[in-house]
C-alpha cells in the first residue's frame, strides 16, 4: 500500500483532497497541518482512521519533517500547505516567505533524501499575474506575480523546478484558478459574501467589481490533482481551470439572488493594492494528456456550496467567533 503525505491537509482544498483519497483509494494517508487559522481539524476528523492519520506540524520545521520522513518513508508528497490570502500577505509578508518558500525547500530536501517517488506542488494561477480582456494563461505564460502571496508561490514553483533539474526529483506543479466549495475559510469571496448576506450585513466589493476570475469547484480540482499525482509526466506543469469566467460583481449578485437578499447590500470599497484584473486558464494540456475535465457547472456548484454553508453553521460559526 502506497503511503502519501498530504501537507496542509486540514485546510480548504487539502481537506477535500483527503476526503476524496479516503473515499476512492486504498492509500495510506498521513496529514500534516500547522493548524493556523485556516487549518481546521473538524474538516477531517470524520475521515481519520488507521490508514488516515493526522500529525500537527510545520513544514518549515526541518527537524520535525526529517523525523516524519524517516519514520514514514512516503511514496508521494502533495503540498497544499501555504499562507494563501492576498490581503494578509500585503499586511504581513514575512509569514508567507517562511511557509510558502522556506517550507517548500524543507519538503524538497526531505523528498530528495528519502527517495520520494513524486512531489506535487499545488500552486496558483496568480503566479502569472494579470490578463487583459482576451487570452488565457498557458503553462508557458511568463511568471509575473503582483502580490507578496503570488511572489512567494512563484518562488516555490521555481525551487520545485530547480530540484527536478538539478537533482532529478520527480515533480509536478499544478496551477489552479479560483476554488469554491465546502470547508472554505470564510475570508474568501464566496463564503464571506454568503455569510454576510445571511446576516443582512453590507457586502464589500473591491473597486467596481469588474475583476474576473475563472472559478472551479474544489471537487473538480481534487480530481485533477489525483490524476497528476498518479499519472503526471515528471517535470510537467499542469494548469487546472474550470472554463468558467465570472466577474466578482456577478458572483456577489448571484449569491444575493439565491439567498433572497436585496442587492442594495452591496457596498463598493477601495480597491485592493496590486489587484490583478483578470485570470483565465487554458487547461488543454491536462485534458489531452491526462483525460481530466471539470464536471461541475458554476450555477450547480455555487448553489450546492451555498446550501452546504447554510446547513453547516456548526463548522463555520466558531471560525467567525475566533476571527
Amino acid at each position: 500500500m502506497s503511503s502519501i503525505l498530504v501537507t496542509g491537509g486540514a485546510g480548504f482544498i487539502g481537506s477535500n483532497f483527503v476526503r476524496m483519497l479516503v473515499g476512492s483509494t486504498d492509500y495510506d494517508v498521513v496529514i500534516v497541518d500547522k493548524l493556523t487559522y485556516a487549518g481546521n481539524l473538524t474538516s477531517i476528523e470524520d475521515v481519520l482512521s488507521r490508514r488516515c492519520r493526522f500529525v500537527q506540524g510545520d513544514i518549515a520545521d526541518a527537524s520535525a519533517m526529517e523525523a516524519l520522513f524517516e519514520k514514514e518513508r512516503f511514496h508521494s508528497v502533495i503540498n497544499f500547505a501555504a499562507e494563501s490570502h492576498v490581503d494578509r500577505s500585503i499586511s504581513d509578508p514575512q509569514v508567507f516567505i517562511r511557509t510558502n518558500i522556506l517550507g517548500v525547500q524543507v519538503l524538497l530536501e526531505a523528498c530528495r533524501k528519502y527517495d520520494v517517488q513524486k512531489f506535487v506542488q499545488v500552486s496558483t494561477d496568480e503566479v502569472y499575474g494579470s490578463l487583459g480582456e482576451t487570452g488565457l494563461f498557458t503553462e508557458e505564460s511568463p511568471l509575473e506575480p503582483s502580490s507578496p502571496y503570488s511572489a512567494s508561490k512563484t518562488s516555490a514553483d521555481l525551487l520545485v523546478q530547480a530540484w527536478q533539474k538539478t537533482y532529478g526529483l520527480p515533480v509536478n506543479i499544478t496551477r489552479c484558478s479560483n476554488n469554491y466549495g465546502p470547508y472554505q475559510y470564510p475570508e474568501k469571496l464566496i463564503p464571506l459574501m454568503l455569510l454576510k448576506a445571511l446576516n443582512t450585513e453590507t457586502l464589500p466589493v473591491y473597486g467596481d467589481g469588474s475583476n474576473v476570475r475563472d472559478w472551479i469547484h474544489v471537487e473538480d480540482h481534487c480530481r485533477a490533482l489525483k490524476v497528476v499525482l498518479e499519472d503526471g509526466v515528471s517535470g510537467r506543469v499542469y494548469n487546472i481551470g474550470g472554463n468558467c469566467e465570472r466577474d466578482n460583481l456577478t458572483v456577489v449578485k448571484r449569491i444575493l439572488e439565491v439567498v433572497e437578499k436585496p442587492q442594495s447590500l452591496i457596498q463598493f470599497v477601495e480597491d485592493r493594492k496590486g489587484h490583478d484584473w483578470r485570470y483565465a486558464i487554458d487547461n488543454t494540456r491536462i485534458q489531452l494528456e491526462l483525460g481530466w475535465k471539470p464536471l461541475h457547472t458554476f450555477e450547480e456548484g455555487l448553489r450546492a456550496t451555498l446550501e452546504w454553508y447554510m446547513q453547516n453553521e456548526s463548522w463555520w460559526k466558531p471560525l467567525l467567533e475566533e476571527s
